[in-house]
């Protein structure tokens, strides 16, 4: 049998960890496996590596017991309490415990007492007024469930900042003791926009250059994305995002004769990529903070000179990244 990769063994431990909580009885067993699944999904170094050399256990959240659970995921793709509780609950049922404010308790209550299988099933008891009507349910229940549906939907697979800031702070002091060679490691993606809900955990590596080196090294729920000096800042800007701001930058720079890409803003013959804030005044522009890259307008406010005043605020970070400044709109975009 082929032996399961990181990706694979990541998400079978989160559902060993769901349907855990679904079947009840001690309920940081439950969230044992659930925070040793986030600590797997930002791993930097191979999932065999540490297997072979005995490491596991110097993963965060990860003893003895659990490293033992995910030694038998990765070689053989499953686990036998795994396929136990699979005979109990069927899979369409952990989609609700992505629902905010739904316990694990009610979400079984929810199919063993009305037959609701699934996200949409549960969708559909709420709207016809069938949840508020079950005894131990109730209306509140049901009001919650319709409020927080969107954001299950829009939110599901995303880390709150302060999880993500721990899993980003494990991930660079792993790549600094397993990749002595690697500089200047930057936090990007939508932890570095100051997003709430984090879904890309994203790291910027200076590296020497290479033309044999990948441009990306990706496990299952980490990036890093690898830059030489001169190209470094137009790396941390596309790594950062967001698509929508990369977009609008895209086209003025089209509009002004230029072209953006990972590597660089190219203009002629030249090229601006060693940091972000020679990019911004190659467009003509002034820097804009990460927090407002969100494509609402700052763009066009920029070339304005009229971008939002940010207060900087120091909310407790998880140490090392707590250094990181999180911004807050003065005013409203």
């Amino acid at each position: 049998m082929a032996k399961a990769d990181t990706q694979k063994v990541t998400g079978l431990l989160r559902e060993y960890a769901q349907r855990t909580a679904l079947r009840g009885g001690n309920p940081y067993r439950a969230k044992a496996y659930s925070r040793a699944a986030d600590s797997l999904a930002a791993l930097a170094i191979p999932l065999d590596l540490l297997i072979a050399e005995g490491r596991l256990t110097e993963i965060p959240g990860v003893g003895e017991a659990i490293a033992d659970i995910i030694t038998k995921l990765q070689r053989t793709g499953i686990h036998p309490s795994l396929e136990k509780l699979r005979k109990e609950i069927p899979v369409g049922v952990l989609e609700m415990l992505t629902v905010p404010g739904l316990p694990p308790e009610k979400v079984l209550r929810l199919y063993k007492d009305l037959g609701v299988p699934s996200l949409a099933a549960r969708e559909a008891a709420a709207k016809e007024d069938r949840i508020k009507k079950a005894k131990g349910l109730g209306a509140a229940l049901q009001t919650k469930i319709l409020q927080n549906l969107a954001i299950a939907k829009s939110g599901g697979g995303r880390l709150h900042m302060h999880r993500a800031a721990a899993l980003l702070e494990q991930a660079t002091a792993s790549l600094r003791s397993a990749r002595p060679e690697l500089r200047r490691l930057t936090v990007a993606g939508d932890f570095r926009r100051g997003c709430e809900l984090v879904g890309d955990l994203a790291l910027v590596a200076e590296a020497p250059p290479s033309e044999s080196r990948p441009a990306l090294l990706e496990s299952s729920g980490l990036k890093v994305h690898l830059a030489d000096r001169k190209h470094f800042g137009a790396a941390l800007l596309h790594a950062t995002g967001s698509a929508e701001h990369l977009d609008q930058l895209r086209a003025l720079a089209q509009r002004k004769g230029m072209r953006l890409e990972a590597h660089g803003l190219h203009k002629g013959r030249g090229v601006k990529g060693a940091k972000e804030e020679d990019i911004y005044r190659s467009l003509g522009m002034p820097f804009i903070e990460p927090e407002l890259r969100e494509g609402r307008g700052e763009v066009e406010r920029a070339l304005k000179d009229n971008l939002p005043k940010l207060l900087t605020d120091r909310p407790a970070r998880h140490s090392a990244l707590s250094h990181r400044r999180l911004r807050r709109h003065r005013d409203s975009r």
